[in-house]
């Protein structure tokens, strides 16, 4: 009996210890994802969700139910992320399990598929890549464990759908072919990744280009595929969502602002990952240049690169913006790792140069882990932090409140804040009504922010008057007032009641019932909030 066995000619039958050296690898492997997965699993169901995450699934509902995008509901988001948020509601729905379930399964379904996917078009493309299921570890391994407590955000979305095509883009580099219907999928998958994050389309751009630089000017179908999908569908927003550009765009440019971070306070934050990109250029540079790993290397890297001044560009310090570059950096970094382990492996062959050899590649991934290690050591941070909530959720702000709108049997619920946490997952989680058109107090903060630079607030956007009136509207029975460090600089009950008169009665009837980690909770008393109607206002 013969088989067609990786590395092997075919016809040619494996001796058995290679069948057990490849079962035992393939078995290891399989038990190295299955335990990060349920790590994944385990802290994703027991903690809290994500914030940005369960305000997309409650815009996705409400959206499901009828409510406007960009109207109705506040929303600085192109419609992509609404329309892939709205898949878990509608199969959670469909088969009766939460929303978040059903999410947190899809998003690490989808990072395994891809990371399989990528893995076996890597096969052959360079000498690390010779076995798939060691590739699929690591790469699933990253793309699972990478995004910490962000997972399933759109940054993250993004890397997921663009693997695949970077994988590609690699066998076409290394003289290897792509059936056409894998390279249209995948390129598909990566125009609509990058269109969640309109910026990301320079990463496509500049791995194109690297691979000019490498390997010569040639025109390929699959970037035209990709920036084909993600203008269509900017087409399709302004046909469908005119009300994303006349609202969205406006409102964004003129208080979104208001959490920018400056330059080089970003770049400060950040050297972990200007770190981990610079020893990452180097590592490709010493590389020999008609090297398949020098071709790895340079896009992995380029990636990163481009996918680090898109982050720059939106001026945000937060962490889920570094995601794309930082899973890049770590996949080069890791794959410098697995090419010299190789290099080394075949010094030691030749014992005239075995000493030589172990020195040079020792010390060349010493330079390489440091930089890895950086990275992972933060991470670490990040999920022994989510570890300890999933294990103790009760520990979590959240929770605490889900507790006490429960215990006080509410209905209607706001929260003065500009942390999402505190509406989204509570809302979700204990099915209140949320008495604001928007997840937090960002945008009152950006009006106020704006009132300061220009000397006078934005009158096309009067942020106090309208968090007022749907304050008044949605009439809550319990509102949190955010007083932690960091968030004292706004008294948010005040402001409001200087911009609407209204308002300053309504609050009047409310009085304080708890604090909780430094928030203060406040409930309604009497029946009602006003025995007029407020005037509508959503221009």
């Amino acid at each position: 009996m013969s088989y067609s066995f990786p590395g092997l000619p075919g016809g040619i039958a494996p001796r058995p210890a290679t069948l057990r050296a490849s079962t035992r690898t393939t078995v290891i492997c399989t038990a190295i994802v299955l335990a990060a997965l349920g790590f994944v699993l385990f802290t994703l169901l027991r903690a809290p969700m994500k914030d940005d995450v369960a305000w997309l699934l409650w815009v996705a509902r409400q959206w499901l139910k009828g409510q406007r995008l960009y109207i109705d509901i506040v929303e600085v988001n192109p419609p992509l992320i609404v329309w892939i948020s709205a898949i878990p509601v509608l199969i959670g729905n469909a088969i009766g399990v939460s929303a978040k379930t059903v999410a947190v399964f899809l998003f690490a379904g989808s990072a395994l598929w891809s990371s399989w996917l990528s893995a076996r078009l890597l096969h052959g493309v360079a000498p690390a890549f010779q076995r798939v299921p060691v590739t699929f570890a690591v790469i699933a391994c990253v793309m699972l464990l990478m995004p910490g407590v962000e997972f399933g955000q759109r940054e993250h979305l993004l890397t997921i759908a663009v693997l695949p095509h970077l994988a590609i883009l690699l066998r076409g580099l290394e003289g290897h072919g792509t059936g056409r219907g894998m390279k249209v999928g995948a390129s598909i998958a990566a125009g609509l990744g990058v269109a969640l994050k309109p910026r990301y389309l320079l990463c496509l751009a500049v791995v194109e280009l690297l691979g000019w630089v490498r390997r010569g000017f040639r025109l390929r179908l699959s970037p035209f595929v990709a920036f084909g999908v993600a203008g269509l569908y900017a087409l399709s927003i302004l046909f469908f969502y005119p009300s994303f550009i006349d609202r969205a765009v406006p409102l964004a440019v003129t208080l979104y602002g208001g959490t920018d971070t400056g330059l080089a306070d970003l770049m400060l934050e950040s050297w972990r990952l200007l770190a981990g990109i610079s020893v990452a250029a180097l590592l490709t540079l010493l590389l020999p240049k008609d090297a398949p790993a020098r071709t790895v290397m340079a896009v992995l890297t380029g990636f990163a690169v481009a996918a680090t001044l898109a982050m720059f560009l939106d001026g945000k310090n937060w962490f889920y913006h570094r995601i794309p570059a930082t899973t890049a950096v770590v996949l080069a970094l890791l794959y410098w790792c697995a090419e010299a382990a190789m290099a080394r492996r075949a010094a030691n062959a030749h014992p005239s140069t075995a000493g030589d050899g172990r020195l040079r590649y020792a010390a060349l991934m010493l330079v390489a882990l440091v930089p890895l290690f950086i990275q992972v050591d933060k991470l670490g941070e990040r999920l022994r932090d989510r570890l300890i909530l999933a294990v103790e959720p009760e520990l979590s702000t959240e929770v605490k409140l889900e507790r006490l709108i429960r215990r006080e049997k509410v209905r209607t619920y706001v929260a003065f804040s500009e942390w999402i946490g505190l509406g989204f997952p509570v809302v979700e989680d204990t099915g209140v009504t949320w008495a604001s058109r928007f997840d937090s107090m960002w945008a009152l903060r950006g009006e106020l922010w704006r009132a300061r630079m220009d000397g006078k607030p934005p009158a096309e956007w009067p942020m106090r008057l309208w968090v007022a009136q749907d304050f008044i509207r949605g009439c809550p029975d319990l509102v949190v007032v955010d007083r932690r460090r960091g968030a004292e600089d706004i008294n948010y009950p005040t402001v409001l009641a200087q911009a609407d008169a209204e308002f300053a009665e309504v609050w009047s009837r409310y009085r304080q019932i708890a604090v909780l980690d430094g928030l203060q909770v406040f409930r309604r008393d009497g029946e009602g909030c006003t025995t007029s109607p407020p005037v509508e206002n959503n221009e």
